[in-house]
């Protein structure tokens, strides 16, 4: 007698019944494979509004820019320079672990001169001449804050809506409820740019755009500076376009038979990935190329732009994406970190990106894409009004500052030529209007058509975010 036969027949009643409470187990199984099957909310068949944008470009500058050398002029610092930052104004509120041995906070002006520009007259520095030519199209948020004051817990919880990692990123949330426009190219992209300054700059860590506990089909791709930009996209030599095509056709037959055999989601995703690869290796290469730009064109982003890597490159390459229909696309610039050299090294940061941007904001408006395009200007926290290390009359440093920075926006149907939100005369608290992180993405989603509250995804056993349990659209800045 086959022995599975044998032992089958000798299972008692008892036995049985105990086994087949197993399947409680199995259903709970079921729920952590394949969860879109158990979730309430999840990708969204209609908007919930009407959309004003379509696509979102972020321009992420990692570091910590200070608000005080860029966007949030605050004279009355020079009267101040030197003396002891008054207790009313620091308070008790937590400090970065830098500050915390600081027998001395003086007050530390700018030493950049700050002017108004645009019929909106918004203040912009010395060090953006540029970014000030489109002030007419931004909206500068003076009164962002979060509660991280440290790099990697701030970095993930603006990306992710949480300062522990595991969670999804901005652009896998996207991904996960619009979809993709361009089939042969993944709906979010990341580049990442290097400084021109050799500085120390804070590591960038992949989960920032991973996928969390989503399908990893909604992950952002990365795309390299030089030669391929996506590893072994390209057909190795000796390997033609229909052996692939063969290959992948043997594997997807593979794949199919675990799938039906198993029912794990991430099969499926492995198939849809080795599809979209085929897919791609004919439009990437194609995107990345600007060898059909103008040369005017090309040089309206600055003498940069030429050179793969940087950040004058990146932008131009993410016009490119938007416009074959990629609708998350993240800049990483690095680089902003400055404890110590301030002045120097923030102007080298700024000239890295003050051109770029605004030829990527006048590019997107000359072509009629600025209106459904939100393009992003930010980082993960601004800096102290105090010095941290050595000052004197042309050199100084700054230490993490969370209470309140500044974050520009433009397109994608937000309100241009505004300054959102008022900070005291130290740019260290928020006197009016704050906007929490939370209501950052909030916004963003809002702009995409969806309510932040009801884009959800169940993973064990309660319905997951990207703005937690908080935030709220920031109404007054939306047209």
């Amino acid at each position: 007698m086959d022995p599975l036969c044998e032992h089958k027949a000798h299972l008692t009643r008892r036995q049985f019944f105990g086994r087949t409470a197993t399947g409680i187990g199995a259903a709970a199984l079921g729920s952590l494979l394949s969860p879109q099957a158990f979730a309430s909310g999840g990708t969204i068949t209609q908007p919930h509004f009407a959309p004003k944008a379509k696509r979102v470009i972020y321009l992420f500058q990692s570091g910590g820019p200070s608000q005080h050398e860029l966007f949030d002029y605050k004279p009355i610092l020079k009267k101040f320079r030197a003396t002891e930052l008054p207790d009313s104004i620091s308070g008790t509120e937590r400090v970065a672990g830098q500050s915390a041995g600081q027998a001395s906070f003086p007050v530390v002006p700018s030493i950049y001169d700050f002017k108004q520009h645009g019929e909106s007259g918004t203040w912009f520095s010395e060090l953006l001449p540029h970014m000030a030519t489109v002030a007419d199209d931004l909206c500068v948020i003076t009164t962002a804050n979060t509660e991280a004051v440290n790099h990697d817990p701030a970095i993930t919880y603006i990306q992710t809506g949480h300062q522990q990692p595991g969670r999804p990123s901005m652009g896998a949330w996207l991904s996960y409820g619009l979809g993709t426009e361009n089939e042969n190219l993944p709906s979010f992209i990341v580049l990442i740019s290097h400084p021109s300054r050799d500085a120390q700059t804070q590591a960038l860590y992949h989960r920032l755009w991973g996928a969390g506990f989503l399908p990893s089909a909604h992950q952002g791709v990365q795309f390299r500076a030089a030669n391929d930009p996506v590893l072994y996209l390209s057909n190795p030599p000796g390997i033609s376009a229909k052996a692939r095509r063969r290959m992948l056709d043997s594997l997807a037959s593979l794949n199919q038979m675990q799938l039906d055999e198993f029912g794990d989601p991430e099969i499926n995703t492995r198939i849809a990935q080795y599809e979209m690869a085929y897919r791609m290796q004919t439009s990437v290469p194609d995107v990345v190329s600007i060898d059909d730009e103008p040369d005017h064109a090309i040089d309206a982003y600055g003498p940069n732009a030429r050179t793969p890597g940087t950040f004058a490159a990146n932008c131009l390459r993410a016009r490119r994406l938007a416009e074959k229909g990629v609708q998350f696309v993240q800049l990483y610039h690095r680089g902003w970190d400055q404890h110590g050299d301030l002045p120097n090294a923030i102007k080298s940061q700024a000239s890295d990106v003050d051109q770029p941007t605004a030829a990527l904001i006048k590019d997107l408006k000359e072509r009629g894409m600025l209106d459904e395009t939100l393009v992003i200007f930010g980082g993960e926290f601004g800096r102290t009004a105090y010095c941290q290390g050595a000052m004197s009359e042309k050199n100084y440093g700054r230490d993490h500052h969370g209470r309140c920075f500044s974050i520009c926006m433009a397109g994608g149907g937000i309100k241009g030529g505004m300054t959102y939100g008022e900070t005291d005369d130290f740019s260290y608290n928020i006197v009016k209007d704050p906007v929490h992180i939370h209501d950052i993405n909030a916004t963003i989603l809002r702009q995409l058509g969806i309510d932040h509250e009801k884009l959800t995804y169940r993973f064990q056993g309660r319905d997951f975010r990207l703005t937690d349990v908080h935030g709220k659209a920031v109404k007054d800045i939306i047209a």
